[in-house]
């Protein structure tokens, strides 16, 4: 499929009109679905990836709607260019792309479970990998898949967060590591950007 831009589209017309949609209305909407609602009530919404062009507001160009992340191509493994505006919108944005990326499954009736995660790192690309190691530790090796990232304290080297989420019947994508491949978290007019490498 090739690029897949993670993307508001005309499937919340009925809660918010595409032709309303300004920049920062859709970082809101972004940041909305990452924090305030349960990625798997909203699932469809991620699979709907491409925002068409015929139902792009008058005036407002793919290119100018913010993105949390997309999936880009790679060799052999698996890779995702993350943005935020700031470190932990980035997180945050990391977070949901794994989700995204693993493409799991809530299991029916599945128990709300909550955990602390606390973790520390030499600089902000190893916590980045740290950070998405530990969610993807639990997709692994519990089937326990978190949709609400609650994140308390961000630095450079730390972060302290509360997350949310259940168990999932499965998972479309394994992933048997977060890589430090050519990562580098790099600045840019509107806030920062990484490229993660996952070996699946």
């Amino acid at each position: 499929m090739g690029i897949n831009n993670v993307l508001m589209s005309a499937t919340i017309g009925d809660v918010y009109p595409l032709s309303a949609l300004t920049n920062s209305t859709a970082s809101d909407l972004i940041d909305s679905i990452c924090v305030q609602h349960d990625y798997f009530n909203i699932k469809p919404l991620w699979d709907i990836c491409l925002l068409r062009e015929e139902i792009m507001p008058s005036g407002l160009s793919r290119s100018h709607l913010p993105v949390a992340f997309e999936e880009i191509e790679h060799t052999a493994d698996r890779a995702l260019r993350i943005y935020g505006r700031n470190f932990e919108e980035l997180l945050r944005h990391a977070a949901c792309g794994l989700n995204h990326l693993i493409g799991a499954d809530q299991a029916p009736g599945a128990t709300h479970q909550t955990k602390s995660i606390i973790l520390d790192a030499d600089d902000a690309e190893g916590l980045l990998v740290e950070w998405l190691s530990e969610l993807a530790f639990w997709a692994e090796s519990e089937m326990l898949v978190f949709s609400k990232f609650d994140l308390q304290e961000v630095s450079p080297t730390h972060v302290k967060a509360a997350v949310a989420g259940g168990q999932v019947t499965k998972l479309e994508r394994h992933i048997k590591a977060v890589t430090y491949h050519n990562l580098e978290i790099v600045k840019t007019e509107s806030g920062l950007t990484a490229t993660v490498v996952f070996d699946v």
